[in-house]
Formats: structure tokens, C-alpha cells, sequence
């Protein structure tokens, strides 16, 4: 049966709700740390809760998407989203900022499992990634460059979050009751496939994200106390480095599997090692710029080949709702991780052991990509406009 191309934009918009919180890192961290009694590693560990709680929802809700419905689980994930983020960002209690951000985060990562599940189903897998990530690169971007000028406090980025997953509600209309039909999940078994590569890239996924993420939580205090700027200056590179994202993001979505997924994911992990170092250790606006710059032009990239990689795996989406919350969970100690390193070895030393670790788990990501390839195969609409869509299954 052939496809009709057709962009699933409800799947790209709550793709980009879900993945925001992520991306909004170090701001909500750096403004937690600044409007509240908090210490920096207790707002990092803030942000860790939020994230954590995150994965948890992923890990929790991968395979059951299809038995409670996409449409139901992605308006349960924004409105926990809406009040979890909304809620924290009107109160100044610490308490209750907590409870409110541990509630946003399990919200995300409801809205995640929905996005990734169906994306999974996709024709194209990585095409509707890579635009998801754009759609998520360039709203943080917007959110950087705006925020320093709406005051101080912890609010703005919270209130980004919820504003966000209330936009994205509209959408959910056209989500089916179920991601695929049934004859193509009896197909696809009740057992996972490719449990071996699977467990790989699950297990190497948190390492992987870890690494990036503890930098990220800390890059807002690298460029405030190390490279010497200001809050304004820091946010306009952010804003840079994610607009520089989006070039890579269409760069990867023009490549698709061109290349392979062994060598983008393995080159650019190793490149993004050095980037890592290089932001790490600035202390000027020219080295802080270029480090951060770069990393955002490979990450995403990267990103979308191992959840392309995952996708192919199980056209069911299983594997990417795992490996997406095993992504999460790195995600998640990242903050405090990074934060415990700089306060005991500084940040240039953060960024060498980081580096490192990227180095090594390269080799696995690396291994489970030169071992699948995949092939085609046809199944039913996944949306109710009755858009036709293939799968990709890890051959």
C-alpha cells in the first residue's frame, strides 16, 4: 500500500510540548536558583526531580499508549503539564514549586510517549523527528531570547511549559482513539523484537544524555561566573546556539538515512565530546559561544538518528518510548550531576570527564546502529483524517 506524505502535526506539536522541558534547562534552573531560597545544586536537583519524573512517566506508559488511547493519554499528559508548570510558577513556596514541577515533568513525558508511539508508526520516522525537533529548538530559542526581559523570578519559564501544552491542546482533536489498527499490532507480537539491541541502546542512552545534560544545566552559570556575561548576553547565545540547531536539524532531515545511522551518530557523538570540553572550560565570550554553539548544531542531529534508530526497532514504538525515557533519565541526574562535579573539580575538569564518558558510550551506540537496517512495510492511518503511513521494522 503506498503512503500519502502527509506531516503529522499533532505528533510534531506534542513532540515539541513534551521535549521542551528539557531544553528550558538551564533558564528554569538558573531562575530557581535566583528567585527562590535555593542553592545551586538544590536547584539543580529541582530540576532533576522534574526531570526524572519525566522519565518515569515513559517508562511507565510505553506500552500502553495503545490501550488507553492516544488522544485520552496526550490531553491527560498536557493538563498535568498545565497545572503541574502553572501551578509552580504562581506560588513562590518551595514546597509547592517542587510538587508543581515534579507534576509538569511527569505531564512531558506522558505527552512524550504519545508523541514518540506514533511517530514510531511513521512512513518516515526521522523525517517527523527532525521536524519536531525544529519545532522545539526554535520555541526555546523564542523563550531564551525573551525571558531576560519579562523581570526576574522563577515564573517566566515555568509559565512557557504550560502555555505551551495549553497551545497543543487544539491539536489532540485529531489523534485516533488508537496509534495503529489492529491487525498491525498482532502483527508487530506482544513481545518486544530485537531485545538485544534494544537493551543496548537503552542502556547507553542515559549515559549519553547524562553527559550532555550536565552541562547543559550548568551552562547558564558558566557563562554568568566563569566566562564573566551577563544574563541578557548568555540568553542571546542560548538563542544563537538553538537557531544554529535548527540548521543541523534540516541538515539531518535533507541527509535522512543517506549516510547510514552508524557514522552520524558515532562521529557526531565523538564531536560533541569536544565541544563539551571546549564550553566547559570558557572564559571568554568567543570560546563560551563557540563551544555552546557547536554542540547545539550536532546535538540534535544525533538526537534524531538514535530516536530514529529506536523507532525502527518495534513498529509498535515500544523501544522508542524506552529508550526515549532512558534518554530522560540521564536527562534527569544531569543537573545535579553536573553541578556536584563543577562544585568539587570546577568546570573545566566537568567537562573532561564528561567528555570522556561521551567517548565511551559511543562505542555501544555506534555497535547497534551498524547492526540494523531496516525495511518497509505497509499498515493503516494512524490520525482520523485517515492519513495512510508505513512502518519501519528493524530488519
Amino acid at each position: 500500500m503506498s503512503a500519502r506524505r502527509t506531516t503529522p502535526w499533532p505528533l510534531v506539536a506534542l513532540f515539541t510540548a513534551g521535549y521542551l522541558a528539557p531544553y528550558l534547562l538551564p533558564t528554569t534552573v538558573g531562575r530557581l536558583e535566583s528567585g527562590l531560597p535555593l542553592s545551586p545544586t538544590r536547584a539543580g536537583a529541582v530540576g532533576s526531580a522534574l526531570l526524572l519524573s519525566s522519565a518515569t512517566a515513559g517508562f511507565l506508559l510505553a506500552s500502553r499508549v495503545d490501550r488507553i488511547g492516544p488522544r485520552t493519554l496526550a490531553r491527560i499528559g498536557l493538563l498535568l503539564a498545565v497545572l503541574g508548570y502553572g501551578g509552580a510558577a504562581l506560588t513562590t513556596t518551595v514546597p509547592a514549586v517542587v510538587a508543581g514541577a515534579v507534576l509538569g515533568g511527569f505531564g512531558s513525558g506522558t505527552v512524550t510517549a504519545v508523541a514518540a508511539t506514533g511517530i514510531a508508526a511513521q512512513r518516515d520516522p526521522h523525517r517527523t523527528t527532525t521536524l519536531g525537533l525544529l519545532g522545539v529548538s526554535a520555541l526555546a530559542g523564542a523563550v531564551y531570547l525573551t525571558v531576560p526581559h519579562l523581570g526576574a523570578g522563577h515564573a517566566q519559564p515555568l509559565a512557557a511549559l504550560a502555555l505551551t501544552a495549553l497551545a497543543v491542546w487544539p491539536l489532540t482533536a485529531r489523534l485516533s482513539p488508537r496509534t495503529a489498527p489492529a491487525p498491525a499490532r498482532t502483527a508487530a507480537g506482544s513481545r518486544l523484537p530485537h531485545l538485544r539491541s534494544g537493551l543496548l541502546l537503552a542502556a547507553a542512552m542515559p549515559c549519553w544524555s547524562a553527559a550532555q545534560n550536565s552541562l547543559w544545566g550548568v551552562s547558564g552559570r558558566i557563562g554568568l561566573t566563569q566566562a564573566h556575561l551577563g544574563e541578557a548576553t548568555v540568553g542571546a547565545v542560548f538563542a544563537v546556539a538553538l537557531g544554529t540547531g535548527l540548521l543541523g536539524t534540516v541538515g539531518a532531515g535533507a541527509l535522512g538515512p543517506r549516510l547510514g545511522r552508524a557514522l552520524p551518530i558515532g562521529l557526531g557523538t565523538v564531536l560533541i565530546a569536544g565541544c563539551i570540553a571546549l564550553s566547559a572550560s570558557a572564559t571568554d565570550l568567543t570560546s563560551f559561544a563557540a563551544g555552546e554553539i557547536a554542540w547545539n548544531l550536532l546535538y540534535p542531529v544525533v538526537l534524531s538518528y538514535v530516536i530514529g534508530l529506536a523507532a525502527a526497532l518495534d513498529p509498535r514504538g515500544r523501544w522508542a518510548v524506552l529508550v526515549g525515557s532512558a534518554s530522560s533519565l540521564g536527562t534527569a541526574v544531569g543537573p545535579m550531576t553536573g553541578s556536584l562535579l563543577a562544585a568539587r573539580a570546577g568546570y573545566p575538569a566537568m567537562g573532561t570527564v564528561l567528555a570522556v564518558g561521551l567517548l565511551a558510550v559511543a562505542v555501544p551506540l555506534t555497535a547497534v546502529a551498524l547492526r540494523r537496517r531496516t525495511t518497509t512495510v505497509a499498515t493503516g492511518p494512524t490520525l482520523t483524517d485517515g492519513t495512510q503511513v508505513r512502518l519501519d521494522v528493524a530488519a
